[in-house]
């Protein structure tokens, strides 16, 4: 089987789908493919934002680290999504770490030439306006469930964030599709993997979720929406 082109996998992405042959071209020459290990750092805290990333296979996880060395996940990014579009509106160093998962292949768009594209595409403008913007409320929810919630409702609310971006509703119940590690829910609300492991068997002996290996079923979506309310 042949590898599929830089074009296949830009045109994956919503923010170029409807870019034409033209546009896509333009983008596929300045692109360059780059592949991580599990564990590798795509850039640090510092890094010069010079580009934007697409995710062509694999995961990465945008994240933070904490004064006392704890890990604290903004968001995971999956195969056809975008990361580091704050290059495009700020040409300030990046403020964050993003780590690739598992092994991840990415597309790495320079930031004059997809400048470029913006200009020329108001749609594409209004397309990464709207990704900054749902992506800072996302950042903006994680804190307040942090801040003002106890343990078993930033569990309930993550599951439910996560239900928003990666449910599929399968009969009467909802499957989250992205298998997540207990350190890695706990990563996102700020808490131990010994607390979410607590947490966890708690909601599924109320019947609220059923949790197998990495997969997360709920059962009960306006029940975890009453255990997440504050």
């Amino acid at each position: 089987m042949s590898t599929p082109s830089k074009i296949w996998y830009l045109k994956r992405c919503d923010l170029f789908e409807t870019l034409t042959l033209e546009e896509a071209e333009a983008l596929e020459r300045r692109a360059v493919m780059r592949r991580f290990t599990k564990g590798e750092l795509i850039y640090a805290p510092g890094d010069p934002g010079e580009s934007v990333l697409v995710v062509a296979s694999g995961r990465v996880k945008i994240k933070g680290i904490t004064p006392e060395g704890k890990e604290f996940i903004f968001a995971f990014i999956e195969e056809g999504e975008l990361f580091g579009e704050l290059a495009l509106v700020d040409e300030s160093p990046r403020s964050d770490f993003a780590e690739a998962v598992e092994p991840t292949e990415l597309l790495a768009i320079p930031r004059q030439v997809l400048c470029q594209i913006v200009e020329a595409r108001p749609n594409v403008a209004f397309s990464v306006t709207k990704l900054v913007g749902l992506r800072r409320r996302r950042i903006e929810s994680r804190l307040r469930n942090i801040l003002f919630r106890n343990n078993r409702q930033r569990v309930a609310g993550v599951l439910l964030e996560l239900l928003e971006s990666h449910g599929e509703l399968i009969g009467k119940e909802w499957l989250i599709r992205l298998k997540l590690s207990h350190q890695e829910i706990a990563g996102l609300i700020g808490t131990t993997r010994e607390t979410v492991t607590i947490v966890l068997g708690e909601l599924q002996l109320d019947g609220l979720i059923r949790v197998r290996r990495r997969a997360i079923t709920v059962m009960n979506r306006d029940g975890l929406k009453t255990e997440a309310a504050f």
